[in-house]
């Protein structure tokens, strides 16, 4: 019988919602219990495909916000395993090492809690007596602004050898510097399989060995984009690993662009972006799918779709409560009057719109003031949420900026006026 296991990470269990946009109270609801149906989900596959193991390559929790409660559960998906007579590997990450809970667990005596040196771990005997070892090193700190490498052991011969880190490699977009390394010296080390964690995007970032990032098995805001799942591993009697990505996901946050330039009439347009919805829904393995939708190209709505903002996201909220498992988290407006109703004399309005363009959204006087104004909502918000908005000088120019812009095209689609919406 070969070797499997479920290669996951990055749970962050009861992770508080990180989305502005989460209003309504279901979806919310569905947001806020994903990554603990997420963790039953991965334990039901472990049964289900009766694997060896788990690995779990750090971040279970989510730093300070841990509570006894997490833990408790965890504690209990886990007896699931010990029960089914499945190991558990563990590396704690840098979220873990934050946690106020992670030395008080009592995990069942199947789990295996990696430390600061990687002590190899007999996880199977091979039918061809060729033996797995599973290595670990956990993050005794938040923080681990050098390389762990060099806290594993050399491979041991004639042996299968799994390493489980928490690295954030040579660096990632969004991601901050933690346990950094190379693929290359990852894959010098001797390895067969690196199980990694901590980057949220799954990448299998070399086949000889393997070394997987799984991505997080549950995404919690827009900027967590796309399916997520674990990898399925299965090491053969001769030592050949082959892997399977294995979707988990509870919610599925998916961003859309609806180009609009099909469509004139206000019904079209709604039955346009119902059909787009569908489609996607159609074909998402996630039980939810929160959209950010956007709304671009060149058509006769455009002010029509500013100025009757609040319209717009009702009626498509009722076409997203008739898709089963569909959700719109935000609606963002990118489209614009096509240039054939802009040829010849401008109406006042146009010509305002075109000044405002030009010269007022560009105008140094006009940006300062808006910044000030940004500003100073920021220091009325609870810290979280303005780390959250505007974390660093790039973050605040740029809201700045999309607040001047949109907060006049929403005076100009007003002032614009225009006949019904039917």
């Amino acid at each position: 019988m070969p070797f499997r296991f479920v290669h996951t990470a990055d749970l962050h269990l009861d992770s508080p919602l990180r989305s502005l946009a989460l209003r309504n109270a279901d979806l919310a609801e569905i947001v806020r219990g994903a990554s603990r149906r997420a963790l039953v989900k991965i334990v039901d596959l472990c049964l289900s495909e009766q694997v060896d193991a788990l690995l779990i390559a750090g971040d279970l929790y989510d730093g300070s916000q841990t509570s006894m409660n997490t833990a408790l559960f965890l504690g209990r998906e886990l007896r699931r395993l010990d029960e089914a007579g499945i190991r558990v590997f563990i590396i704690r990450g840098n979220h873990d090492a934050q946690s106020q809970v992670t030395n008080e667990l009592t995990l069942p005596p199947s789990a295996h809690v990696f430390k600061g040196r990687a002590k190899p771990v007999l996880a199977k005997l091979l039918p061809s007596g060729r033996e797995v070892y599973v290595h670990g090193v956990s993050f005794a700190q938040p923080h681990a602004p050098e390389s762990l490498l060099s806290a594993f052991q050399p491979p041991i011969l004639s042996a299968v050898n799994i390493g489980m880190l928490h690295t954030s490699l040579a660096g990632a977009s969004g991601h901050d510097l933690y346990a950094p390394c190379s693929v290359a010296d990852l894959g010098a080390h001797g390895f067969d399989y690196w199980a990694l964690g901590h980057i949220h995007q799954r990448q299998v970032h070399a086949l000889r060995p393997l070394i997987v990032m799984p991505g997080m098995p549950q995404g919690r805001d827009i900027n967590e984009a796309g399916v997520k799942g674990v990898t399925l591993v299965t090491v053969e009697d001769d030592g050949r690993i082959g892997i399977a990505e294995q979707p988990i996901g509870i919610a599925s946050f998916e961003r859309l662009d609806v180009e609009l330039s099909a469509w004139s009439e206000w019904r079209d347009m709604l039955d346009g972006v119902k059909q787009a919805l569908l489609r996607v829904c159609d074909v998402a393995p996630a039980e939810n799918v929160i959209f950010r939708l956007t709304l671009s190209g060149a058509t006769p709505l455009a002010w029509r779709l500013r100025r009757d903002a609040d319209l717009l996201r009702g009626e498509l909220d009722n076409i997203a409560a008739g898709i089963a498992g569909c959700w719109i988290e935000k609606v963002e407006l990118a489209c614009r009057v096509p240039e054939a109703e802009r040829s010849g004399a401008l109406d006042p309005v146009d010509e305002l719109a075109a000044l405002v363009q030009s010269d007022v959204l560009t105008a140094h006087g006009f940006r300062q003031e808006v910044r000030a104004a940004v500003e100073d909502l920021l220091q009325q918000l609870p810290p979280e949420l303005r780390q959250l908005l505007a974390p660093d000088e790039e973050a605040v120019e740029r809201l700045s900026f999309d607040a001047g812009a949109s907060g006049s095209a929403d005076v100009l689609a007003h002032l614009h006026g225009g006949e019904g919406t039917h």
